[in-house]
């Protein structure tokens, strides 16, 4: 007997126009993007007024809705910029503002009533009494602390009504830091994590200097390759993504607005066909906690530049377990090669090179919906009609023989 299922809405990032089109075109439900100004991810390029207009626009001709992060803690001088801000995107369609400080909630519901209120992690929501509390000053989604296990957070959705979603993170980096909240980046080079500014050096490599030996650095070693205390693996739930729906959450959100259009496509893809699968499978009667998904795409997810994967805290308690890597910087696996244009030529399909490759290598095509797909690149046409031997050049129109049908927006990359 099939049963009615309330399939999660992946949310994905998109930290700058081709992010957010990569995103929607392998199968995003939402975007969460930011201005130039109050969203946690300065370095990203971020959107101006006019296009997050845009963006919305063409997010909403596709289904798509889009939420803007507003989780910044701003200084008094900045909320006139803020309020400047408001003024500017109020007509844009907006489906969501993401909100940390009280004070931008306060603002936001003055200057755009009726707003979508989406209480970030950044407040560290960690009990049904926070929850409620958030709600009852208008919240309709909480984004919960990253510190919950499941236990915690299937105890929260039973404590509040059933129309408030929850939503949270399943995938990408992690921080050292309770939620997001450090000060770390402030003291070394005067960069403010929680305004959007964070140099991540939590990341680097540290020594120990003695006091009367300045001139000796002493190495602190955890293994032979140095001592990574502080940072943290990336989170990766894609296996798991039955026991989280079950548990009560609506949105799976996926880390990484300063990551590439390739990341964001691949893993939106990952995710989204695993709950797709998931709904199918449940339909069909099943516990939507005994579902795994398709190996094949854990494969996809290993095919992103990533550091050590890990569950985050669902399952671990945080003072037991850190969750801290073993060996530094990230895991990097296949390169991104090119994008489809769309365009077709003597039979053969149009791509736009990202990275250099050669007639021969082999390589796979990435389409919505499904892994990647393996061939030999053996006939590569340069845009002159000419046959070279590799495509070298950034952004170089090619034309090359796929054994698939190839649609706008696919992505080529190195299949070893």
């Amino acid at each position: 007997m099939k049963t009615e299922f309330p399939r999660p809405e992946i949310l994905s990032p998109a930290g700058d126009r081709e992010k957010l089109e990569a995103a929607i075109r392998f199968g995003a439900d939402a975007v969460y993007l930011a201005g130039r100004e109050f969203g946690m991810r300065q370095a990203s390029e971020n959107f101006t007024a006019e296009e997050l207009y845009s963006a919305v626009s063409y997010s909403h001709e596709r289904g798509v809705r889009v939420y803007l992060t507003l989780n910044t803690l701003p200084r008094a001088d900045e909320y006139p910029r803020l309020e400047d801000f408001l003024d500017d995107i109020s007509g844009a369609g907006i489906d969501g503002y993401i909100v940390t400080d009280l004070g931008v909630l306060s603002l936001l519901k003055r200057k755009i009533p009726g707003a979508e209120i989406h209480i970030s992690t950044q407040a560290s929501i960690c009990s049904p009494e926070a929850a409620r509390a958030w709600i009852d000053l208008g919240a309709s989604r909480l984004v919960l602390a990253r510190e919950l296990n499941l236990g915690e957070i299937e105890r929260i959705r039973e404590a509040i009504p059933d129309e408030i979603t929850l939503e949270t993170f399943v995938h990408g980096s992690m921080c050292v830091s309770y939620s997001g909240r450090c000060l770390l980046s402030n003291m070394l080079n005067g960069r403010d994590a929680n305004r959007g500014q964070c140099s991540q050096p939590c990341r680097w490599n540290y020594t120990l200097i003695e006091e009367k030996r300045p001139d000796t650095r002493i190495p602190v070693e955890e293994t032979p390759l140095g001592t990574f205390i502080m940072s943290s693996k990336d989170m990766c739930m894609l296996d798991h993504v039955g026991e989280l729906a079950a548990a009560g959450i609506g949105s799976f959100k996926i880390e990484g607005r300063v990551k590439s259009a390739y990341y964001a496509a691949v893993v939106t893809n990952a995710y989204k066909t695993a709950v797709v699968d998931l709904a199918t499978y449940v339909g069909a009667g099943n516990d939507p906690r005994s579902f795994r998904p398709d190996p094949a795409l854990y494969e996809e997810l290993l095919s992103v530049s990533h550091r050590e994967y890990c569950t985050g805290f669902y399952f671990d308690d945080p003072e037991k377990n850190a969750q801290t890597v073993s060996k530094p910087g990230y895991v990097r696996d296949k390169a991104y090669l090119a994008i489809a244009d769309g365009t077709v030529r003597d039979g053969l399909y149009g791509f736009s090179q990202r990275n250099r490759f050669f007639r021969g290598d082999a390589v796979e095509l990435v389409s919505p919906g499904r892994p990647g797909r393996r061939f030999t690149a053996d006939t590569i046409v340069a845009e002159d009609g000419t046959e070279p031997e590799s495509v070298p050049h950034p952004k170089m129109i090619f034309y090359l023989k796929v054994p698939f049908e190839v649609r706008e927006g696919d992505i080529l990359r190195a299949a070893d």
